[in-house]
């Protein structure tokens, strides 16, 4: 075994452009296994996470959102815009047969000037009735988001000072939400009280109304609604899509739905991409070390009259392979870490979908799981090659080209 390494070093020394082009395939299939895998579990986390935090059987907004995108894009993307119902039609909504819960949101673009810190969706919600972004903040933050106070998403970085401006007034951070993988990170929640004081700043500092001509004191841009027991969420919806004008209905199950068949094909797509790649890496592989062991077969020969046996010659280069892929295993990787990492929010806007990073142990296991795909395809490629000319009879082997 120690002869099998030290003479594998050697020869990889002695080769050095060789030996860097099978550990470049080996990087590739390396980097192609560990990203597909981390994009597709990221993926799926992303769409558990939203569930989670959704907490609505369903989702009413006014019928000018759906310029902005469909319900599930607007609120996975953060919420581009501003669009209000108007109090009575709230209340309309509320009084519908079999709603139990509704809650109110209140969405306010700030505007990207020097009356505030940054251009970011703001989302007032009532305390006293909220049954999704309240769980959430709990996750975070034990106390009560005051009038004044404002709790940022976990993409929005907090001042040293812990206050942020919007129209020309300070509010002290909170809290930092933990991520969601979604647009919701990169946004910034209040209470009623508070968002509703920022909309009348708006106004005035803008001196225009983005509020068309609805009452900020009893208007809502979204109404999240649970459905009581024995009422049908899909009937619930349809009466409030037929009986309430200027609105939209959707049922979150439906919403996850979708964005779970996107998900499903997406994340095949990136299973298909990275087989092909791979595939077509081992390929390589085999064509190479085909050619190298051609290349090397009266090396072998010497060997074998020297005594070397047909076990030995294999061991050499699958030792050789081993510690190649290794090297190849170990830079594919790291540079795979160093690619999908920094990029996570732009794969997230990119496919529009939820995208959450797995733990540690999770990225550990997919690192350790790459390795070994990676170093197990060079060396069975390699011992594969080694069978085929160990196999050869010697002396014809040396008689050639002679």
């Amino acid at each position: 075994m120690k002869f099998a390494f030290y003479y594998s070093v050697k020869n990889m020394k002695r080769k050095p452009l060789r030996s860097a082009l099978l550990s470049a395939l080996v990087l590739l299939i390396a980097f192609t296994v560990f990203s597909g895998a981390f994009v597709i579990i990221s993926l799926q986390r992303g769409l558990e996470v939203y569930r989670a935090r959704l907490g609505a059987d369903i989702v009413v907004v006014p019928a000018s959102a759906t310029g902005h995108g469909s319900v599930d894009d607007i609120l996975l993307q953060g919420i581009t815009g501003n669009y209000y119902m108007s109090g009575d039609i709230c209340e309309k909504v509320a009084a519908t047969e079999g709603v139990e819960a509704v809650t109110k949101q209140f969405f306010l673009t700030s505007a990207k000037a020097s009356c505030c810190s940054s251009r970011v969706q703001i989302i007032g919600f009532d305390p006293d009735t909220d049954f999704s972004i309240m769980p959430w903040i709990a996750e975070s933050y034990s106390g009560t988001v005051q009038d004044g106070d404002v709790v940022v998403g976990a993409k929005i970085g907090v001042p040293e000072s812990g206050r942020i401006t919007f129209y020309g007034q300070e509010y002290t951070i909170a809290a930092r939400l933990k991520e969601t993988g979604t647009g919701l990170d990169s946004a910034v929640f209040a209470n009623m009280n508070t968002v509703r004081k920022m909309a009348v700043n708006a106004s005035s500092l803008l001196k225009t109304s983005p509020f068309q001509g609805v009452d900020i004191d009893t208007a809502a841009s979204a109404l999240l609604i649970k459905v009581a027991d024995g009422y049908s969420i899909e009937q619930v919806t349809d009466d409030i899509n037929i009986h309430i004008t200027k609105v939209k209905a959707t049922p979150a199950k439906s919403m996850i739905s979708d964005i779970s068949e996107g998900l499903t094909g997406t994340s095949a797509l990136i299973g298909i991409i990275a087989a092909v790649i791979w595939a077509m890496a081992v390929i390589i592989l085999v064509i190479v070390f085909a050619l190298l062991s051609n290349e090397r077969k009266k090396e072998f020969a010497v060997l074998r009259v020297m005594g070397a046996s047909r076990k030995m010659l294999s061991r050499i280069m699958g030792t050789e392979a081993a510690v190649l892929g290794a090297i190849g295993a170990v830079i594919g990787i790291i540079l795979s870490v160093l690619a999908v990492f920094p990029l996570s929010g732009s794969i997230r806007d990119m496919l529009k979908l939820p995208f959450f990073m797995p733990d540690l142990w999770v990225v550990l296991l997919l690192a350790a799981g790459a390795f070994l795909i990676s170093v197990s395809a060079s060396v069975l490629t390699a011992l594969l090659s080694a069978k085929k000319i160990t196999t050869n009879d010697t002396a014809l082997l040396l008689r050639e080209d002679t």
